[in-house]
């Protein structure tokens, strides 16, 4: 099983600079490459200081020259957000700039505080059929001499200028979680991206169960890889687990506070959410993100990781936004680098 890096720039409050906040993401994405990580992954929002990642592609370009063994995958990309041409282009010339290192993961998208300010009336079904039709046109355009004429999407025969350096293209990742998701990944020769968000491990094999049901579903097709993203958190004694798992607490009171886009909004910053309320949450408490999440020592994450790769999970991906410190964060990740993947190596 291999192992990467999922991060983002995100903020709370007001007490940091974007500017400071991406030097920070930047060091992360250092210490994931140069520890050996197999990739790292860093997708795209839209007006949330929540999760700061309006174009994938301009941070993978910096990153390729700040980088020099990891690969660099969009971790995802907004399918409805893109017109097909327009992905094929700037994803091909990426795939140029980091000398085809580049992953494309692609999903329908999670929020409707975007989706109203993007394409006002779009609803997640409605993305997902967009990315159902995204995905096989941009593989055409790639080939070249390409004409569409969907649902969506109408265009005369078109070539992607550049094309990609990788041959026939860059992997595409597919975000899937419903059965119907794994079977259009699968039968389109990608490979899938799941997480089981907050949940626990029969989540885990959830997922995984129904990625094998959608390869048992198309025999003819070589097996994609799955990768699991979930919030891993390596602790340097009880303490420390204990206050990563509030920060996780934290975390996903403010994840679920953007879901339902119910609270206002000013400056990019969600209204704050008063302690008790976060504390009262029974589903987000401090003891569910302990159990469910990956936060431990490095014994019981390496524990906790066999788990996964003995379900099959040809990566792991270590998904760092949690709203605690660089400090924090950065211990962590060292910590998982030091102690924690050496009890996997080949």
């Amino acid at each position: 099983m291999k192992f990467s890096l999922f991060v983002h720039m995100e903020r709370l409050d007001e007490s940091q600079s974007h500017k400071g906040l991406y030097d920070e993401f930047v060091a992360l994405c250092e210490i994931a490459d140069k520890g050996g990580m197999h990739a790292i992954w860093t997708g795209e929002h839209h007006g949330m200081d929540f999760t700061i990642a309006p174009n994938p592609f301009v941070t993978i370009a910096d990153l390729a020259r700040r980088t020099s063994r990891a690969r660099l995958g969009t971790g995802t990309v907004i399918a409805p957000f893109w017109h097909p041409i327009k992905l094929a282009g700037e994803a091909a010339m990426t795939d140029i700039i980091c000398d085809g290192r580049l992953d494309i993961g692609i999903a329908r998208g999670a929020y409707s505080f975007e989706y109203e300010r993007l394409l006002p009336g779009l609803d997640a079904w409605a993305a997902g059929q967009r990315m159902r039709e995204l995905i096989p046109a941009v593989k055409g355009i790639w080939k070249g001499d390409y004409a569409h004429d969907g649902e969506f999407y109408k265009f005369p025969s078109t070539t992607s200028a550049p094309k990609p350096l990788q041959l026939p293209n860059p992997p595409i990742w597919v975000a899937a979680r419903d059965p119907n998701s794994h079977e259009f990944a699968v039968a389109n020769g990608c490979n899938v991206q799941v997480t089981p968000l907050w949940q626990g491990d029969d989540e885990v094999e959830a997922l995984m169960g129904r990625f094998n049901d959608a390869c048992a579903k198309h025999p003819t097709i070589e097996r994609p890889k799955i990768m699991l993203l979930r919030h891993t958190y390596v602790g340097s004694s009880d303490a420390d687990i204990a206050q990563a798992a509030h920060e996780l607490s934290l975390y996903y009171n403010y994840f679920f506070a953007w879901f339902k886009n119910e609270k206002p909004v000013t400056q990019g910053l969600i209204e704050r959410i008063p302690e008790a309320e976060i504390n009262s949450n029974a589903m987000l408490s401090d003891a569910v993100m302990r159990t469910n999440n990956v936060v431990g020592s490095p014994q019981s994450v390496v524990s906790r990781l066999k788990t996964y790769e003995a379900m099959g999970y040809d990566e792991y991906s270590f998904w760092i936004d949690t709203g605690m410190s660089f400090e924090r964060k950065k211990a962590s990740l060292q910590r998982f680098i030091a102690e924690v993947m050496p009890a996997f190596a080949e």
